[in-house]
C-alpha cells in the first residue's frame, strides 16, 4: 500500500486520546450543560451538514430515548434560501459542526436565537461564527483536524452528544471502558487490513443499521464516498425493506453496523431476508451471531449507546484502507475542501 492516507490514519489514531480529554473535562462540561434546564424545552432541533449531520442522527436518538422530548433535524434552506421567519417558542437547538464555518447553520442558529430559542453549539473551533452565534458553547477537544474527510471530530461529536445527554439523564459513562475499548480498535488495524485486501466493491456497497447505529451506517457510507469516491447506499435496516432491497443481489457487498443492544431485535427481519439473497454480509459491532462466510470488521463489548462510539474507528479505519488499496490518497480527495461553506 502506498504511503497516503498518513494523515488520516494518526488522526484516527488519537480517538482513544480525544475521549480520554473529554473524560478529564466531564464535570466542567456538565456544569455548562445544567445550565440549560430541560423543564424549560418542549422540542429540540439539530442542525448541521455531512458528517456532523450524521452524529447528530445519534444525539437525536439519545435525546427522543433518554429524555422523551421531540427532536428533529433542521432544514436551514427554510431560513437562507426560502427567508422564513420560524417559530422557536421553548425550543432548544443544538449545532454541531466541525469547523463552525458555514453560512448556512451560522444564519439559522441566528435566526433561532433571534426567535427565542437557546442554542448550544458543538465545534471543534472555540472562536468560530457558529460557536460566536450561539448562547453556549462546547468544544470538541479533537484539536486541529489536517484530513478533508472528518474521523476524529466525528468520534468527538459522538461522545460530547451522549455526555450532554447523560447530564440531563441523570446517568453515568464508563469512561474507562469506553477509552479501552477505544485503543483495541485502533490497535486491530491490520486485521481490518486484511479484510479490505480481498474486499471487492465493483457491485456495490449497501450500509445499514438501526438506532443508535444508525448514524454509524451514515458515516460509514459517506466515508467509502469521499474516499474511494464511489456511490454507496445507506439506509436503516426498517426502511430497506420499504423497497430498496429489490436492488440487491447475489453479488452484493451489505456492511451492518450492529452492536448489542436492543436495536438488533428490529434488524433481524432484515438480516434474514438479505442472507437469503447475498453471502457477501459484513460486520461492524457483536449484535449478531456470525454466519460461516461473513466478516466481522469489528465491534466494541459495550453498551449499545457506547459502542456506536467505539465503532466509529472501525468504519473510519475501512473507509481509510479501501482506498488506499484502489490508489487513492484518502487525506485529500479530490473535489472536496476541508472547510465547505454552504448557504
Amino acid at each position: 500500500m502506498s504511503s497516503n492516507g498518513s494523515l488520516m490514519r494518526a488522526e484516527i489514531a488519537q480517538i482513544p486520546g480525544i475521549f480520554q480529554k473529554l473524560a478529564d473535562r466531564a464535570a466542567a462540561i456538565t456544569a455548562q450543560v445544567e445550565k440549560l434546564p430541560l423543564d424549560s424545552f418542549d422540542s429540540v432541533i439539530l442542525l448541521a451538514r455531512g458528517t456532523s449531520d450524521n452524529a447528530a442522527l445519534y444525539l437525536k436518538y439519545l435525546i427522543e430515548t433518554k429524555i422523551g422530548i421531540p427532536c428533529g433535524l433542521a432544514s436551514p434552506s427554510v431560513v437562507t434560501v426560502y427567508q422564513t421567519k420560524l417559530k422557536f417558542k421553548n425550543c432548544l437547538v443544538i449545532a454541531l459542526s466541525q469547523s463552525g464555518q458555514s453560512p448556512d447553520l451560522i444564519s439559522y442558529a441566528e435566526a433561532a436565537k433571534n426567535g427565542g430559542a437557546k442554542v448550544l453549539a458543538l465545534t471543534n473551533e472555540a472562536n468560530s461564527p457558529l460557536a460566536k452565534a450561539a448562547g453556549l458553547h462546547l468544544y470538541l477537544e479533537a484539536g486541529e483536524e489536517k484530513a478533508v474527510a472528518a474521523t476524529k471530530s466525528y468520534s468527538a461529536e459522538l461522545l460530547l452528544s451522549l455526555l450532554v445527554v447523560s447530564t440531563w439523564a441523570k446517568e453515568v459513562i464508563d469512561f474507562a471502558a469506553l477509552v479501552s475499548e477505544a485503543n483495541r480498535a485502533v490497535s486491530n488495524i491490520d486485521s481490518v487490513s486484511k479484510i479490505v485486501d480481498n474486499f471487492d466493491h465493483t457491485f456495490g456497497i449497501t450500509t445499514l443499521g438501526r438506532g443508535f447505529s444508525y448514524a454509524n451506517a451514515h458515516e460509514s457510507a459517506l466515508k467509502i464516498q469521499e474516499t474511494l469516491k464511489i456511490p454507496v447506499s445507506s439506509f436503516s435496516s426498517a426502511d430497506y425493506l420499504h423497497g430498496p432491497i429489490s436492488s440487491l443481489h447475489e453479488n452484493s457487498r451489505v456492511i451492518f453496523l450492529a452492536p448489542t443492544g436492543v436495536s438488533i431485535t428490529g434488524m433481524a427481519a432484515t438480516v434474514t431476508r438479505i442472507r437469503e439473497i447475498t453471502p457477501h454480509i459484513y460486520w461492524i459491532g457483536n449484535g449478531f451471531e456470525i454466519k460461516p462466510g461473513e466478516i466481522s470488521l469489528g465491534g466494541a463489548n459495550l453498551s449499545e449507546t457506547l459502542a456506536v462510539i467505539a465503532d466509529s474507528i472501525v468504519l473510519q479505519q475501512f473507509a481509510m484502507l479501501l482506498a488506499i488499496k484502489n490508489g487513492l490518497n484518502p487525506d485529500a480527495p479530490i473535489g472536496l475542501l476541508k472547510v465547505t461553506k454552504t448557504k
